[in-house]
């Protein structure tokens, strides 16, 4: 599984988008799973809808749907710390979004990442202290 972030999803479906191209590039990926969370389908799809068009929004929901995306579901028992976390990056900041992230990260074992956000990112630490492997980065 690798971790998905609302940028890359936006950069994968909006042809505008200045990281298009490369998200394109990155499609094959798409055979080992993806994975992301409620939050960042959230944030997404709101950018989508805002910025882009209504049918690209719904894009992403459908691609939920038909199991193209997971979705993990946070555990309630988690959301102190999510909290803690947003805290802790409050300078970035950190949002409800990345947090998941991170949580997600810290429940496959590994910080894999598709996204387009290369300071939160490169700064936000797994398990505290592991950092995130982004790949869009690595086409660079």
């Amino acid at each position: 599984m690798i971790l998905m972030d609302a940028g890359y999803i936006v950069a994968l479906l909006d042809v505008k988008d200045v990281e298009h191209q490369r998200a394109t590039r990155l499609l094959h990926t798409k055979k080992e799973g993806w994975m992301t969370t409620w939050p960042v389908i959230a944030e997404a799809v709101y950018m989508l809808e805002s910025h882009v068009h209504m049918v690209c929004a719904r894009t992403v929901l459908t691609a939920v749907e038909e199991g193209d995306i997971l979705i993990w579901d946070i555990p309630q028992t988690l959301l102190p710390r999510m909290q803690k976390m947003m805290k802790k990056y409050i300078d970035l900041p950190m949002d409800l979004a990345d947090a998941s992230m991170v949580l997600l990260a810290e429940h496959l074992g590994h910080g894999r990442i598709l996204t387009t956000d290369q300071r939160d990112f490169g700064a936000h630490r797994w398990k505290s202290q592991k950092p995130f492997v982004n790949l869009m980065a690595q086409l660079s």
